[in-house]
């Protein structure tokens, strides 16, 4: 069981920053990646970026160059970097963990917050 808490949603203006986070409870250990989706209304989710628990990451071709993710292995906690932030980066931004603990793939999901970009 691993619960997740996304947090650092808001307004802001086209060309400004935000730090999203995505804090890991529970069955911490079991946790492969944490990754940040993301969906717009008339969108389908998409994977934004993600780490590994090796530290690899991986970025949409979309927000390479400005969004840069990261992992703090001490608090289990994903952080989402967000600079150059344009209008079509609204959407509800959600954190989702890759757990490896089962005999089965499993994953948990935050429950969102809501990235709001200005023109």
């Amino acid at each position: 069981q691993v619960r997740l808490v996304e947090s650092g949603g808001g307004l802001v203006q086209t060309g400004g920053s935000l730090r999203l986070s995505c804090a890991a409870s529970g069955d911490t250990i079991c946790i492969n990646a944490l990754n940040w989706y993301r969906q717009a209304p008339g969108k389908e989710r998409e994977l934004v970026a993600g780490i590994t628990s090796g530290l690899t990451t991986y970025y949409a071709d979309s927000v390479k160059g400005r969004f840069t993710i990261s992992r703090d292995t001490a608090t289990i906690t994903a952080y989402l970097q967000m600079n150059s932030l344009k209008p079509e980066d609204t959407a509800v931004y959600t954190c989702n963990a890759d757990l490896g603990c089962s005999g089965f793939p499993q994953n948990s999901w935050g429950q969102g917050t809501r990235v709001t970009v200005s023109s």
